[in-house]
């Protein structure tokens, strides 16, 4: 151990270890992360500005929506650029930095969901106490304690990665720092270590998977109790986009960090990798807009026109009422909801016609159907 150098930076293989595949591999993860990142952030924008999503299980999700964001930010534009410019050498603080805060990340939205699964559960069980316990001082204690739960947490097991010795090779059969193949390439016994970081995340990953488990036995029992069919779908409805994002989440970073290093396999790692750390959050903002009649109608109203949609986006700054934008014309003092209605009054001010018969030739300051030739004033003059 005496004549090993210590390492000071490492090698990440990347998306493939088949060079041809780089090319299509880096494409096809570009446009993922675009789409998840626009994906998720069209979720927070439509809970922050619409009011009919400022309930709990709307707060929890907008959270989880920018942990997607940040996990997602944290593996592949590193990736990406690597791959692109050829560099593949990551130091010893960046990867340690990238460990910790995919851990917080992963490990944040875990408690998150399991956040959620109470939400539901109190939504159905108790709807006549639950908008007195899920109070807003409730649901920023629980993301508060999912925040810092995680940060416990991805210190102990970055610490507990890092404390191994790494004396060569240094490639990480991955494409972004990830606690099993780091584990592989310790110079030194790492069973203790290996036992303890699964002792931990075993904790961690059955204690919330078991609470999220009663939080739907009580969901499912309560629905059953419910006489009229309407009812039940109604009811399981409200959690049926949570069930598939449990499921999605539990079934793909399970694994991962549930079995021992010795059975890793450098491709199972990286094929798990792909599905935990870039589909579970490209697919969130899928799951939770395609049969969500509120998320959807907040989508419309953010994307589409407010003359459509009936927004009021400006507010007095007293008493933060919602009003209509009015244009005021600078003759006569008159105002107007309409910029093209301001300029037709302009136009009675200053004698301006500028659209043309084009019949007759005959100008006029709007675009009214002529009387004589019946034709319309729609182009202006040369």
């Amino acid at each position: 151990m005496a004549n090993l150098t210590a390492v000071t930076a490492f090698l990440l293989r990347g998306f493939s270890a088949v060079p041809e595949l780089q090319l299509l591999s880096t494409a096809t993860f570009l446009l993922i992360y675009l789409a998840t990142v626009l994906g998720n952030i069209t979720i927070v924008a439509a809970v922050t500005h619409d009011a009919r999503l400022h309930t709990p299980m709307y707060f929890f999700l907008k959270h989880l929506s920018l942990v997607d964001i940040c996990s997602v930010s944290t593996t592949l534009p590193r990736a990406l650029v690597a791959t692109m410019l050829g560099s593949r050498e990551i130091s010893l603080c960046a990867c340690a930095s990238q460990l910790f805060a995919f851990v917080c990340l992963g490990s944040t939205e875990c408690f998150l969901i399991t956040s959620m699964a109470f939400d539901r559960c109190l939504a159905i069980y108790k709807p006549l106490v639950y908008t007195a316990i899920m109070s807003p001082q409730t649901c920023v204690s629980l993301v508060a304690v999912a925040w810092g739960s995680g940060l416990l947490f991805s210190a102990f097991h970055t610490a507990n990665t890092f404390s191994l010795p790494f004396c060569g090779p240094n490639v990480i059969e991955h494409f972004f720092c990830d606690i099993p193949p780091l584990m592989r390439l310790a110079c030194a016994n790492a069973d203790a270590h290996e036992a303890a970081g699964s002792t931990a995340s075993g904790c961690i990953i059955m204690s919330c998977f078991a609470l999220t488990v009663l939080s739907y036995v009580r969901i499912v029992a309560t629905v059953f109790q419910i006489h009229s069919t309407g009812g039940r779908w109604k009811a399981f409805s409200t959690c049926s986009s949570h069930l598939a994002t449990v499921l999605l989440f539990y079934g793909t970073g399970s694994s991962a960090y549930m079995q021992p290093a010795a059975s890793y396999s450098p491709m199972q790692g990286r094929v798990a990798a792909v599905f935990y750390s870039v589909l579970t959050p490209t697919l969130n903002p899928l799951i939770y807009s395609l049969r969500n009649k509120d998320m959807n109608g907040a989508l419309k109203k953010l994307y589409l026109q407010r003359t459509h949609t009936g927004e009021n986006p400006y507010k007095y700054p007293d008493c933060g009422k919602p009003f209509w934008k009015t244009y005021k014309c600078s003759n006569c003092e008159k105002t107007f909801s309409y910029s093209n209605s301001l300029s037709l009054r302009q136009r009675t001010h200053t004698g301006e016609n500028p659209y043309m018969c084009e019949q007759c030739g005959d100008t006029g300051g709007r675009a009214p159907t002529h009387e004589q030739c019946g034709d319309t004033f729609s182009t202006a003059p040369p």
